[in-house]
C-alpha cells in the first residue's frame, strides 16, 4: 500500500489526508500544535468567533434606527474568550474525529524530515519515531511576525494568537499595522465597545484590497470612532506596567492599555531538515512550489501559508487536496489563483474573487466596470444598511465576467454567486439574466450585471 506521511496538521495536512485516504493510500499525519492548524486553534476559527459577537454588538447598537432601543449593551470579553477557546478545541476534535473514522493515523510530535522520503517525529517526552513515506506533503504553516523592538509579552503587548487570553476589557487598543489582521481586529474591539487607534504605515487602512473597499471600511471607522493614524510607521512598542507605548518613526507617541502586533507571517520552516532534503526554500524562507504543490525534491509536497502562494485556509486546503490528486494519480486542475475568492471579516465585510481594480488602473487588465451601491436596495434599506456596494470587471469584447468585489454585511456568503461565474467564465448578460429574490442584497449583484449590458 502507497503511504503518505504529512507534516503538520492544518488544513493543508488534514484536508490532504483526507483525500489520500479517500483514493486508498495509508496516512500518517504527524501533528505538533493540534489538529486543524493556526486556522482552528488560534487564527480563522477564534477570530471569526470573536467577531462574530462584534457583529452582535454593532447590531444593537444600531437597533434604535430600527425602532429598537437597547440600553447601554457591553460585553464581557472573559466570557467571549472563554467560548472562543471552548469552540476552537471542539472543531479541532471534530476535525481529529473524522480523520479517525477515515483510517488515517495521527502522531502527536514535531515532525522533520529525514531526507526525501522518511519523517521523523519527536514526542513531547524526547522520544522519536520515525516513518517512511512514498511521498511526504508539509504544511506546517506560519506564524505571527514580531521585531526586536516589538516583542509580545503576552499580557498587554499581543500577537494576534495571544488576544483570547484577555479577561479584562482594554481601556485602549491600539493595533500596529493596516493589513487584513490588523483591520479585523481594530474593526472588532471598536465594535465590542473598546477605544481603538489603528497604526498604518501606508497612506490607508487595507493597502493591499480594493481602494474603494478600503475607503468605505475607513469612512466607517472613523465615523464610529477609531483613530486611524495614516502613514504613521512604527518605530518601537515598550510597556511601563499598565501602559504600552507605542513610538513612531517621526518621534510622535501613541499610549494605551494593550497592543496587537500585527505586522505580518513568517513561515514555519527551520529545523525540519527541508533544505538537506533536497527541498528548495525563497528568500523569507518559504517552500517554492508548483501548481500542483510539488517542491523541488522528488516526492516531496507542500501546501498552505508555509509556501506563501495566498495566505488562505481556503488555498491551504485546495494545494493539499491537488497534491494528492496529483500524487495518486487522480484527475486534477492545476491551481488557479484567479479563482479564488477571499473576505475580510470587518464590518462591513470586504470579499473579492478575480481581476482588481489596480490591475485594471495599472493597464495589466482591460476591464469595463461598474459599481453597484448597496444604499439603492430595497432589502439593505429595510435592514439600515447605508455602506457599501458591489463592483464587477467584464472583459471589454466577450463580456464575460473577470472579478468582482463586494462590500457590506455577509460580503463572504454574497461572493460566492461571483466566483461561480468568474470560474465558469459566464457573460454579465449570463450572469444577470439569472433569477434572484426579491427584495435581496444579491438583487444588486444582477443589477451590477445589467448595467454591464452590451448591446
Amino acid at each position: 500500500m502507497t503511504r503518505v506521511v504529512i507534516v503538520g496538521g492544518g488544513p493543508g495536512g488534514y484536508e490532504s489526508a483526507l483525500v489520500a485516504a479517500q483514493l486508498g493510500a495509508e496516512v500518517v499525519v504527524v501533528d505538533s500544535d493540534g489538529i486543524g492548524g493556526s486556522a482552528v486553534l488560534t487564527d480563522c476559527v477564534p477570530s471569526k468567533t470573536l467577531i462574530a459577537t462584534a457583529e452582535v454588538m454593532t447590531d444593537l447598537l444600531e437597533a434604535g434606527q430600527l425602532g429598537i432601543e437597547v440600553d447601554s449593551p457591553r460585553v464581557d470579553l472573559a466570557k467571549v474568550n472563554a467560548r472562543v477557546k471552548l469552540l476552537a478545541l471542539a472543531q479541532s476534535a471534530d476535525i481529529e474525529s473524522r480523520l479517525a473514522r477515515e483510517g488515517v493515523t495521527v502522531v502527536h510530535g514535531r515532525g522533520r524530515l529525514d531526507g526525501p522520503a522518511r519523517v521523523v517525529a519527536t514526542h513531547d517526552d524526547g522520544t522519536e519515531s520515525s516513518y517512511d513515506a512514498d511521498a511526504i506533503l508539509v504544511a506546517t504553516g506560519a506564524a505571527p511576525r514580531t521585531l526586536p523592538s516589538a516583542q509580545p509579552d503576552g499580557e498587554r503587548i499581543l500577537t494576534w494568537e495571544q488576544v483570547y487570553d484577555l479577561d479584562v476589557v482594554p481601556e485602549h487598543m491600539i493595533v500596529v499595522g493596516s493589513g487584513v489582521t490588523g483591520a479585523e481586529f481594530a474593526s472588532a474591539y471598536q465594535a465590542l465597545g473598546i477605544p481603538v487607534t489603528l497604526v498604518s504605515s501606508r497612506e490607508r487602512i487595507l493597502p493591499g484590497e480594493d481602494q474603494d473597499a478600503a475607503q468605505v471600511l475607513e469612512d466607517v471607522a472613523t465615523r464610529r470612532g477609531m483613530t486611524v493614524l495614516g502613514q504613521s510607521r512604527m518605530q518601537s512598542v515598550a510597556r511601563d506596567g499598565d501602559v504600552v507605548t507605542v513610538t513612531l518613526a517621526d518621534g510622535r507617541e501613541v499610549t494605551g492599555s494593550h497592543c496587537i502586533l500585527a505586522l505580518g507571517s513568517v513561515p514555519n520552516t527551520t529545523g525540519l531538515g527541508l533544505e538537506e532534503a533536497g527541498v528548495r526554500l525563497d528568500d523569507g524562507g518559504f517552500i517554492e512550489v508548483d501548481r500542483v504543490s510539488r517542491t523541488s525534491a522528488r516526492g516531496v509536497y507542500a501546501a498552505g501559508d508555509c509556501t506563501g502562494v495566498f495566505m488562505l485556509a481556503s488555498v491551504a486546503a485546495m494545494q493539499g487536496r491537488i497534491a494528492m490528486w496529483h500524487f495518486l494519480g487522480d484527475a486534477v486542475a492545476p491551481l488557479d489563483l484567479r479563482d479564488v475568492s477571499s473576505n475580510v471579516f470587518t464590518s462591513p465585510e470586504i470579499a473579492t474573487v478575480g481581476v482588481t481594480q489596480q490591475q485594471v488602473d495599472a493597464g495589466k487588465t482591460a476591464a469595463e466596470v461598474v459599481l453597484q451601491p448597496l444604499a439603492t436596495n430595497a432589502r439593505a434599506k429595510m435592514q439600515g444598511i447605508t455602506d457599501g456596494f458591489v463592483k464587477l470587471f467584464i472583459s471589454p469584447g466577450s463580456g464575460v465576467l473577470l472579478g468582482g468585489v463586494v462590500v457590506g454585511p455577509r460580503a463572504s456568503e454574497l461572493i460566492h454567486p461571483v466566483t461561480l461565474a468568474v470560474k465558469e467564465r459566464l457573460t454579465a448578460d449570463e450572469f444577470a439574466n439569472t433569477f434572484t429574490v426579491y427584495p435581496s442584497i444579491s438583487g444588486s449583484i444582477a443589477e451590477a450585471a445589467r448595467r454591464l449590458h452590451q448591446a
